[in-house]
């Protein structure tokens, strides 16, 4: 059996969440990845900004280590920020502006988790006082599951734009089956799905 290496294991599981949402964003227009496609206006390029946001927060300031040590953006966690701000990107943040802040965040969230070990201690400024304090395995752990929530997200959002679906790499997780498949597969699951009743 070969010898675990907790954090590295860890940190390659956040790595995959973070390329995986990145790669749903190639070959889309500046548009497609901005269009909110659900009614509460969820988009490729603002689960970008989120998750940059949730890296640096959360392996940054939790540990006294910030990114924005002056004048953070306007969608900052900061009491002026409007409502969902780190959610979409406004007209004046480019797509490579977001994309490059999300890979900044990587790069500072990995110093962070080189530099301390699993059960160095930091506290999360926005959750309450009572709780605040938790360790740097507690965060990855809750960064991770953030981000692969997220990827998923985007797995559906890409799909519902152009039909893209799966890893979109080197491999795909999909069976290998034409459109016609496909087609009458989704049928079979609405046929199954009305014998319920639609509602």
């Amino acid at each position: 059996m070969k010898e675990s290496h907790p954090k590295a294991e860890l940190l390659r599981y956040l790595q995959e969440g973070r390329d995986a949402l990145l790669r749903k964003l190639e070959g889309l227009s500046d548009y497609d990845v901005r269009r909110p496609l659900t009614p509460t206006g969820t988009n490729l390029l603002g689960l970008v900004k989120h998750l940059a946001g949730v890296e640096l927060g959360y392996f940054g300031d939790t540990f006294g280590r910030p990114f924005f040590t002056e004048d953070p953006p306007a969608w900052w966690y900061t009491r002026d920020a409007e409502p969902n701000a780190d959610m979409w990107a406004t007209a004046d943040e480019s797509r490579e502006e977001i994309t490059e802040l999300y890979r900044q965040a990587w790069a500072h969230a990995d110093a962070t988790i080189t530099a301390l070990d699993l059960d160095a201690t930091g506290r999360v400024p926005w959750w309450p006082e009572e709780r605040r304090e938790a360790t740097l395995h507690h965060i990855l752990v809750r960064v991770i599951s953030d981000t692969q929530r997220h990827a998923g997200h985007a797995d559906i959002l890409r799909e519902l734009l152009d039909g893209s679906a799966g890893e979109m790499k080197d491999g795909n997780n999909l069976p290998a089956e034409d459109r016609t498949w496909w087609e009458g597969y989704r049928s079979r699951l609405e046929s199954v799905a009305r014998t319920f009743g639609t509602g």
